[in-house]
């Protein structure tokens, strides 16, 4: 789910978030964002950690499959019409794929691969936010919290359902205001009859907005999963954004962690600032399905990334160069470069531009820290067969 800045806003799963506080990405032309470039190799190192005992190969074996899996699709075909970049078709994107695939499980060290991709594929750069590669990351992840298929004095906020008439609606639509109430309990919501699931923290259902899905811990046991369906016509406002224009934050210092912490201090304070992100989300139960992106295939922790896909290739294997939350020695998240393959496999309203990237970080509360204190910049590129 960025600091806790996440995007995307497809039709599917997780992958949709906005962040909660927003930079403004600079626009890049299609066909102009990537660049080849010579040095990569040599500037990057390879620390991946993709051999030994603590390496997870099988996930980035996982990821590819899934990108192969959508390159085979009528979509992917449709998409890779819209791209507008003259080197980077579909089918060497797919043809890539399936060559790093074979040279991923035949190789026996990290250096093995780093001789064979260097000896065949070729490396595109973004030009990034400022045309010099300058790249900003940010996380997202899919939260888990508790809740209730039934309204109760614990779980009261509750998530909403699409209506069947929504195509009928009158434009624009209503506000979140107007759908949950200023309180978010939609005692008098239009709404009332279609909600799914309630949670016991107003909070943690806006955040399931922000994140796109959710899996909900139910009294007895059960695990639910909920997963996006749709969208009022209002744009995404950042409520850290907002915190930041009021002074109550400075954009360097706010996090994810700070921002639950002050709302839970001042509780009064989300009645003022979250119905100013009008914007409304719909949920549907996804039946325990993994979280997925806006290539209808799952989304891989680590492994999978949004970018801006007017200009950038879906499903494309990518590396990032950028300094990430790792476990120190005391076993506490600090930014660490990490140099890391990754699939393109997602997308989002909040991620445009060429100097934007989204790092899915998994699900639960450990991924939720690790995406919360992810704000950074860094490099993107891509590797596609020599031709």
């Amino acid at each position: 789910m960025k600091p806790l800045v996440t995007s995307l806003i497809l039709a599917a799963g997780l992958s949709w978030m906005p962040p909660l506080w927003g930079q403004t990405p600079l626009p890049s032309p299609a066909g102009d964002v990537l660049e080849v470039t010579q040095s990569v190799e040599s500037n990057l190192g390879w620390d991946d950690r993709l051999f030994g005992p603590s390496g997870d190969k099988r996930a980035l074996l996982r990821a590819i499959d899934y990108s192969l899996q959508y390159l085979q699709t009528p979509k992917a075909i449709e998409d890779y019409t819209k791209l507008n970049h003259p080197d980077i078709t579909r089918d060497r994107v797919r043809r890539s794929l399936i060559r790093f695939r074979q040279l991923l499980v035949a190789s026996r060290s990290e250096a093995e691969l780093q001789r064979a991709v260097k000896r065949e594929f070729t490396w595109y750069q973004s030009v990034g936010n400022d045309g010099q590669g300058t790249v900003g990351f940010t996380g997202y992840f899919e939260p888990t919290y508790a809740g209730s298929l039934t309204r109760t004095a614990e779980y009261r906020y509750p998530l909403y359902a699409r209506p069947s008439d929504f195509e009928d609606w009158s434009k624009p639509h209503p506000t979140r205001g107007q759908l949950e109430g200023e309180n978010g309990l939609g005692w008098q919501s239009p709404l009332r009859g279609t909600e799914i699931v309630w949670l016991g923290d107003r909070l943690e259902a806006f955040l399931v907005h922000v994140q796109g899905s959710a899996q909900i811990q139910l009294p007895n046991g059960q695990v639910m999963t909920v997963g996006y369906a749709g969208k009022t016509d209002h744009p995404y406002t950042s409520i850290g954004k907002e915190l930041v224009n009021a002074g109550i934050f400075s954009l360097e210092s706010l996090t994810l962690p700070k921002l639950i912490d002050y709302f839970h201090q001042f509780p009064e304070q989300m009645n003022e600032y979250l119905p100013r992100n009008q914007s409304f989300i719909f949920f549907k139960e996804t039946q325990g399905q993994a979280a997925t992106g806006n290539l209808s295939v799952p989304v891989t922790a680590w492994r999978s990334i949004a970018t801006d896909k007017s200009i950038m290739p879906p499903g494309a294997l990518a590396l990032i160069h950028a300094p990430l939350p790792e476990p120190n020695a005391l076993g506490q998240l600090e930014p660490t470069l990490v140099s890391r393959f990754v699939l393109d496999q997602d997308t989002g309203s909040a991620i445009k531009g060429a100097g934007r990237v989204d790092v899915f970080m998994g699900t639960g509360r450990e991924a939720g820290d690790r995406a919360g204190l992810t704000n950074s910049n860094g490099e993107l590129y891509y590797l596609l067969l020599k031709r």
